[in-house]
């Protein structure tokens, strides 16, 4: 039976765990062949692979730097000559605001937050759009902080993903008269490495939910997995909040 992604190229950075894997998963699911990125975890990497392979699609893993521009569009070239075309980027690599600094030991915490999670976006939606034909799909990862700062102490992340939703609204702009979408998938409390539902501060955001729980990666990927599906193609330049109803 033909699956809704069938012949449809993804690359998802960040994809060797949490939210990134649980999308690479869900679009192999779907019938896309995929591509992910990462910067150190080559194991996992490995894991994610098999498992997308286990699914009879085509796959493989790139490591790439997000906060190096140049690696950056290496990978978007080196996706497009292993798998022949790219129609769809999950743009899911990034850090918080308690990472620590560039790789090189140069870069400040804040300019390393937004070499990864700003210019790191916008250098692989250029490099993609050169790519990417009708029906194109770019689905951005921000984080309901870029909307609304919850706690203290976020003020440089909830930066970074603001200006995540702005590009993705100014890009759907430049690039739907191609018939490409961009939208931009926004959870809440998330049980990830970086988040974990047993963390310091994990009871606290749980309560500031409606539904008085964490989110799964699953259930981020289901959100990514319809907007790259046909059924969303009048959807762009939205905002999907995926956050238990914390905005509510």
């Amino acid at each position: 039976m033909s699956k809704k992604l069938n012949g449809k190229v993804a690359l998802v950075t960040g994809g060797s765990r949490g939210i990134g894997a649980a999308i690479a998963r869900a679009l192999a699911e779907d019938g896309a062949d995929v591509a992910i990125s990462y910067a150190a975890s080559e194991d996992k990497a490995k894991q994610v692979v098999n498992d997308l392979l286990a699914k009879g699609v085509r796959a493989h893993a790139f490591k790439a730097d997000q906060a190096n521009p140049a690696e950056v569009e290496a990978l978007v070239k080196h996706v497009v000559e292993r798998f022949g075309h790219l129609d769809i980027l999950v743009n899911n690599a990034g850090v918080n605001g308690r990472s620590s600094n560039g790789a090189d030991g140069n870069a400040s915490p804040v300019e390393h937050l937004f070499a990864v999670n700003v210019t790191g976006v916008a250098t692989a939606v250029h490099a993609a759009e050169n790519y990417l034909g009708e029906g194109g799909r770019i689905i951005n990862v921000g984080s309901i902080l870029g909307q609304r700062s919850l706690f203290p102490g976020v003020a440089d992340y909830a930066a970074t993903k603001g200006a995540v939703a702005l590009y993705t609204k100014a890009w759907a702009r430049d690039l739907g008269p191609r018939g490409i979408t961009v939208n931009n998938i926004q959870p809440g409390p998330i049980n990830t490495d970086m988040n974990p539902e047993d963390g310091e501060i994990s009871d606290a955001l749980r309560a500031g939910t409606a539904l008085g729980r964490y989110g799964q990666p699953e259930e981020v990927a289901a959100a990514v997995a319809f907007l790259a599906s046909p059924a969303a193609s009048y959807i762009t330049g939205a905002d999907l909040t995926v956050d238990g109803g914390s905005l509510a």
